[in-house]
């Protein structure tokens, strides 16, 4: 099946383009919603998790807390790297497992740390990238969030920068425009990809 990955930073507007792309009839494999099930109760990572980083980073009622073991990792490089080890994966596993499944001319694999992790590029065919200026990721991270533009700028610090996600781009969206004006363009990529979709493999 053809596969487009699609990432940004945080604020970018990724959740957006791909509910955009979804309106189109395209499965959406979401990285961070697999994530969030794999570290749910009963997951599949919760006990590695936990065997891990301790009971500091466990509620009372035996659920991940989430909030300390996000200060946690972004307080602490290697920390995270423990952190992708457990979760990447069992991610990337997840997301075979679920293209295997599907029927559709083609799949969008939303995958915030694409460029980070650079471990998708064996199944993806496209990467497309939505970028917008720094100033604007912190101004909507802040929004919605209640983050501070302090701890916004540490989370931007621990992601990749705009320069190396664009040398990583097959197609760029630009989400400094309408949402009309967004959606034209998603319909526009639409196409290209179900024409990408059909060609035979070279």
């Amino acid at each position: 099946m053809f596969t487009v990955g699609l990432t940004g930073g945080i604020g970018s507007g990724k959740s957006t383009v791909a509910d955009y792309f979804a309106a189109h009839g395209v499965p959406v494999i979401d990285t961070d919603v697999i994530a969030r099930d794999l570290t749910a109760p009963g997951g599949a990572a919760l006990d590695a998790i936990r065997a891990v980083f301790g009971e500091t980073v466990m509620q009372a009622d035996g659920t991940l807390d989430r909030a300390a073991l996000r200060r946690r990792v972004f307080a602490d490089s290697a920390a995270r790297r423990q952190l992708e080890a457990i979760l990447h994966p069992r991610i990337r596993q997840v997301v075979r497992q679920t293209l295997a499944t599907l029927t559709a001319p083609y799949a969008l694999i939303v995958i915030p740390l694409l460029v980070e992790t650079g471990g998708y590029r064996d199944v993806l065919d496209r990467v497309l990238v939505v970028d917008c200026p720094e100033d604007v990721q912190i101004a909507r991270v802040m929004a919605r969030s209640g983050l501070t533009h302090d701890e916004v700028k540490a989370i931007l610090a621990a992601q990749a920068g705009r320069a190396e996600r664009l040398k990583a781009a097959d197609d760029v969206l630009v989400n400094t425009v309408s949402p009309e004006a967004l959606r034209i363009e998603v319909s526009t990529l639409h196409q290209r990809y179900l024409a990408l979709a059909a060609a035979p493999a070279p």
